[in-house]
């Protein structure tokens, strides 16, 4: 099971504890972890601020050299898929093909308000994208982008969401289900659902190369900073490395091929929190 983290921590408050993202990616990428991930909203609110993850992503490209790149996720409806089409295909080729296109359909009505984009159908046209994009990078559509993707067939596309219709979107157009917040057993649970929707959409879901899931992890000695509700994180409110890496092994047993990590400590500690999790938890799983 492949290990990844966030550059910043989770929910920063203010715009000045984004300014060492570059170093912090150099620093997860020094430390061993397969990819970087960066989250998309477009405005400021109970998540705190958050910058534009393919911009970020860019950044953190020219700033490393082998570390994967992942846009967990891409609130997909609120763009137009031929420029999601053409800046996934640059960035893809200009990483080398580090590059991985994570979509969600979003949550927050006052984003797609802000953009001038209806909340309402936003799964039915994120389905419309997805079959845009991945026809854009096969250069199987009417026009040709202006620049191809290095990846044959473009990035891989992790698709988000819990519900059937995310799941079905995920059969449809993944390469990855992404979720979030799940144990073991509920990844277990996708997996029977993704297996009772595969007829329906027409796909085998062993073909799925990848179940991913996005978690979070306050390791132990270090404090929260900000508290997500609903969310148990990665070995409970008293973590050890032992539970923590117990949970993970779970994980990969019930099929989890790749887990995000979010670290919501305080901006100065997260450099030592990821480097805790180099030293306890990536050498059990980095050659999984």
């Amino acid at each position: 099971m492949r290990l990844g983290a966030a550059p910043h921590r989770l929910w920063p408050a203010h715009e000045d504890e984004l300014d060492g993202v570059l170093e912090t990616a150099r620093t997860v990428e020094e430390l061993g972890f397969d990819h970087l991930i960066a989250s998309s909203h477009l405005l400021a609110g109970a998540t705190g601020v958050t910058p534009d993850p393919v911009v970020l992503l860019s950044a953190m490209a020219g700033a490393t050299t082998r570390i994967g790149l992942v846009a967990s996720v891409l609130i997909l409806p609120l763009y137009n898929p031929v420029v999601v089409a053409h800046q996934g295909a640059t960035l893809d080729r200009l990483s080398g093909g580090r590059f991985t296109l994570g979509v969600g359909t979003g949550w927050d009505t006052a984003e797609f308000a802000a953009a001038g984009v209806p909340f309402a159908g936003r799964g039915r046209r994120a389905d419309e994208q997805l079959d845009v994009v991945r026809k854009l990078w096969r250069d199987e559509a009417e026009v040709r982008l202006g620049v191809r993707p290095r990846t044959p067939g473009g990035p891989p596309v992790w698709v988000g969401g819990h519900s059937d219709a995310a799941l079905r979107r995920t059969l449809r157009y993944g390469d990855a289900w992404h979720g979030s917040g799940l144990d073991a057993p509920g990844l277990a649970e996708v997996r029977g659902r993704l297996a009772e929707l595969g007829e329906e959409a027409g796909r085998d879901p062993a073909t799925l190369p990848a179940l991913t899931v996005g978690l979070m992890l306050v390791p132990p000695g270090f404090e929260a900073a900000v508290q997500p509700p609903g969310r148990r994180p990665l070995g409970g409110g008293d973590p050890t490395a032992e539970r923590v890496r117990e949970e993970l092994r779970q994980l990969a047993d019930a099929g989890l091929t790749s887990c995000s990590l979010w670290l919501p400590v305080a901006t100065g500690a997260l450099a030592d929190a990821l480097g805790w999790v180099a030293e306890e938890v990536l050498p059990y799983f980095s050659e999984e």
